[in-house]
């Protein structure tokens, strides 16, 4: 289960390298696939790039985080105005799960459930490397999260890189070392 802090849900380790998040977002789960699975809606919240959602095909996201919010915060020294990724579909449920690669070393199981008129977000990502991997994941999932959560709702998001260094802080007092 998530823990809620100060009206911030955390994702949790529910093995040392796999990390779960779970939000509430409003609307339907077929609203909230197509902001998951469609590149143009995609690209507002995490990254864009196309994805045939038929297993065993590859796709490439494309992170472009200064334009995920306005302003965008404080860039991270050892960040890049852009990062791209190569990823595969290992399974498609439209529209209530979707599991992909996460680049060679792990992947990431997206699940939508409807709660009335919301829908609930689970991502399980399974396997970062490293202690720090696993910090950047889980304060980037979140951070994206909330603009995407944001943006359902029709509200402003707070700067993007201010969000995800405050997150990456928590996330190390909060997981072991």
């Amino acid at each position: 289960m998530t823990q809620t802090t100060k009206n911030t849900v955390y994702g949790q380790l529910i093995e040392p390298t796999v990390l779960k998040m779970q939000r509430m977002l409003p609307g339907s789960v077929e609203r909230v696939w197509s902001y998951l699975t469609e590149g143009e809606l995609r690209s507002q919240w995490l990254a864009s790039g196309d994805m045939e959602l038929r297993p065993g095909t590859e796709f490439e996201f494309v992170w472009r985080n200064d334009e995920l919010t306005n302003p965008p915060g404080k860039r991270p020294e050892g960040m890049s105005a852009e990062n791209r990724m190569v990823c595969k579909v290992l399974e498609v449920d439209a529209p209530r799960r979707l599991f992909i690669t996460w680049g060679v070393q792990s992947d990431v199981l997206f699940e939508l459930a409807p709660q009335g008129d919301d829908t609930l977000l689970t991502i399980t990502h399974r396997r970062p490397p490293t202690r720090d991997v696993l910090l950047s994941v889980s304060a980037g999932w979140h951070a994206h999260v909330d603009v995407l959560e944001a943006k359902l709702e029709g509200a402003t998001p707070r700067p993007h890189w201010d969000n995800w260094v405050q997150l990456r802080s928590d996330y190390d007092q909060r997981f072991p070392a």
